[in-house]
């Protein structure tokens, strides 16, 4: 497996690639925002891990740009950022996970290993598209449309709502949303998910008089058509 790490802190970069070799990936080094671009652009990797604040180019952008070309790329962001907005507009430039540093070489391995796993499953799905109540969603144009209507979702909402989509009429628990959709454990007293039902919200239901997304008080959010 080839992993590409877009890291400036030369001693931080080194660490990474010497704890991932040690476990069998191919790692290539980047030190700069633009460096990274360019090589992620220009070669096949199976994962990317991208720091946020670089030199030449912010790995917000660097995200975004790969997501231009490369939409179904893991890519996981590590930062010394680690507020709800911050993760949100990590997540919005297309990253799969965040994590926040300091962080240990054994939680980072965990979080590469469930992604690697999720796109092998992903990429081995026949079924691209997905129907609920007047809700269409393509898994492969990304795209989304409510009783014909295209809605414009970011790259983390796209996958709460498929998410929601396979599994619809079932109680769905913050946590269970979390470690399916984030492949990640949020601290439990946070609104991060909240923040993106939330977000979903408006998008699918506020222009429809019939209302799909739903909260069930103190046990999640359920798909279904009232």
């Amino acid at each position: 497996m080839a992993i590409l790490v877009i890291e400036d802190d030369q001693r931080v970069a080194e660490l990474i690639q010497r704890g991932l070799e040690e476990q069998g990936f191919a790692i290539t080094l980047a030190y700069d925002g633009l460096s990274g671009k360019k090589l992620a652009l220009q070669n096949d990797y199976d994962l990317i891990i991208t720091d946020i604040i670089l030199p030449k180019m912010d790995g917000i952008d660097v995200c975004r740009h790969i997501r231009e070309t490369k939409p179904d790329i893991p890519i996981i962001m590590l930062t010394a950022l680690g507020t709800t907005d911050d993760k949100v507009e990590g997540f919005d430039a297309g990253a799969d996970d965040y994590l926040v540093k300091p962080f240990e070489m054994r939680e980072l391995l965990v979080r590469i290993r469930a992604l690697l796993k999720r796109n092998t499953k992903t990429a081995n799905n026949t079924g691209f598209i997905v129907r609920f109540a007047d809700l269409e969603m393509n898994l492969h144009t990304k795209i989304v449309k409510r009783d014909g209507q295209e809605i414009s979702l970011t790259p983390k909402e796209f996958k709460l709502l498929e998410y929601l989509m396979h599994n619809p009429e079932r109680v769905l628990s913050r946590v269970e949303i979390a470690e399916k959709v984030w492949d990640t454990h949020f601290d439990t007293g946070t609104n991060f998910i909240d923040v993106y039902i939330n977000y979903l919200r408006k998008k699918i239901d506020k222009d429809f008089d019939k209302k799909l997304i739903h909260t069930k008080s103190g046990m999640g959010f359920i798909l279904k058509a009232e």
